[in-house]
């Protein structure tokens, strides 16, 4: 008898490790994002400050996310080990570019006229940012966000190279076994869960610009 494609019975077994797994899968897509921001926003207000600085930040930042992902996890191994450090240096990183260059296009397409008025009523610089630009800029930059974190659930189950990954470790586990269930399991979670992540977004840019309705 032909053995089926998916053995559910597998799935209902290994549920709690399932858990297990999407919880450190969200983490680390979480943490790595979440650094990814902060970092990227610090650069892209220097670089709008200092517009001298924004090719040598967008040539840094476009070195690393040309690098294969194996391959940087591969030289970061010997230096952090098989980390979750290893694993988020390395997503982090391929965040940096898309995050950097949307901060700066979103907060670049405020309205001249828009910082005209907010200067003729007396807004400072620092003011005019949080107050004017960000919100304006919200929508770029929350698309900016969108692709990262898309982005990094994909790279997130690459780092069960190193013993992290998430869903990854179904994936491998299928790949070395040539078991299909796991190998379906992890790639099938990994797609709902960029989706889910996807729509989520969506439904914070739509909460945090309620003009734009």
């Amino acid at each position: 008898m032909k053995e089926p494609f998916i053995r559910w019975n597998w799935i209902s077994g290994h549920l709690g490790e399932i858990g297990a797994r999407t919880v450190q899968h969200l983490e680390l897509t979480g943490i790595a994002v979440g650094v990814g921001f902060v970092i990227a926003m610090s650069l892209s207000i220097l670089a709008l400050r200092r517009r001298w600085t924004y090719s040598p930040i967008t040539w840094f930042t476009g070195i690393l996310y040309t690098i294969p992902s194996i391959a940087l996890f591969a030289l970061l191994v010997p230096i952090t080990g098989l980390t979750i450090l290893t694993a988020e240096i390395g997503l982090v990183s391929y965040t940096l570019l898309i995050l950097i260059r949307n901060i700066v296009a979103g907060i670049d397409g405020v309205p001249a006229a828009t910082r005209d008025a907010a200067v003729a009523m007396g807004y400072r610089p620092w003011r005019m940012f949080f107050e004017i630009e960000l919100p304006l800029a919200t929508p770029v930059i929350i698309a900016g966000l969108r692709i990262a974190t898309v982005t990094t659930v994909g790279l997130v189950t690459l780092t069960a190279l190193i013993g992290q990954g998430g869903y990854g470790y179904f994936i491998n586990d299928g790949l070395r076994r040539f078991f299909n269930t796991p190998l379906f399991v992890g790639a099938a979670l990994s797609v709902a869960l960029a989706v889910a992540l996807d729509v989520a977004l969506v439904l914070v840019e739509r909460a945090l610009t309620p003009w734009r309705r």
